[in-house]
């Protein structure tokens, strides 16, 4: 099984096992904006390109305050916009983990993920587990049922989380 944090690691960019394919999702949301007549803008680019090179699971706050760092103009509804477009096209994933916030991360099927969620530091471990896979397979094919895509969130408690609390619990004498 393999995992990696992506709450804490923000500098790392996405985390696949291969490198996504960049110019394919460039290719996919040029063809959907053609086809809805949207314009490439000088924004629009800068918020993609900085979108394709953050951490997983980017908040459109966080990718607000990157994409200001080269350009303080751009505004909160561009890069809203903007997210939702490639969510519209399928180069983005939204992600809700139940702390209030909506993330969103690059819809790189070559890589899937699963997520392990801390309900007490909002920490989000990914990880890739083959018996889940085809244990999803086997349940889908018994009720006669194709597969397109599915998302796996397991909610719990951390291990930096549990030592703190047993720690805590040590210090009141509990």
């Amino acid at each position: 099984m393999k995992a990696k944090v992506s709450h804490d690691d923000r500098s790392s960019g996405h985390a696949h096992a291969q490198t996504p394919n960049l110019e394919h999702f460039r290719t996919v949301l040029h063809e959907h904006m053609l086809k809805r007549g949207l314009r490439t803008t000088d924004q629009r680019k800068l918020i993609v390109e900085t979108f394709f090179h953050s951490p997983n699971h980017v908040s459109i706050e966080e990718l607000l305050a990157e994409v200001r760092r080269q350009d303080p103009k751009v505004g909160y509804a561009t890069v809203y916009r903007t997210l939702k477009l490639l969510t519209e096209c399928g180069v983005a994933f939204e992600r809700k983990f139940g702390d209030g916030l909506t993330r969103y991360e690059l819809a790189d099927e070559e890589s899937h993920h699963d997520h392990l969620i801390c309900v007490d530091c909002n920490k989000i471990i990914e990880f890739e587990e083959p018996k889940i896979e085809e244990l999803q397979e086997r349940v889908a094919a018994r009720y006669g049922f194709v597969l397109k895509s599915h998302k796996h969130e397991m909610y719990g408690t951390c291990s930096e989380c549990q030592a703190k609390a047993r720690g805590s619990i040590r210090r009141t004498g509990n």
